[in-house]
């Protein structure tokens, strides 16, 4: 399973950074996740991620065989 983050972020003009502020976490979790650097993620980061770039889990997720 792939992230979109880095796509999406420079489709909406957005850093990695505001994206991490808008969600409250840490640069350094972010960072992890816009890069495909991490296993897990919890709910409640997907919810906020969605919220701030108002898109969906599905924009967010690239299933690949």
């Amino acid at each position: 399973m792939q992230v979109r983050l880095k796509e999406i972020l420079k489709q909406k003009e957005k850093s990695v950074y505001w994206l991490a502020v808008q969600c409250e976490v840490t640069y350094k979790t972010m960072f992890n996740l816009v890069n495909n650097r991490t296993m897990a993620v919890k709910y409640s980061i997907i919810e906020n991620i969605c919220k701030a770039l108002d898109v969906t889990p599905n924009d967010i997720f690239d299933f690949k065989n």
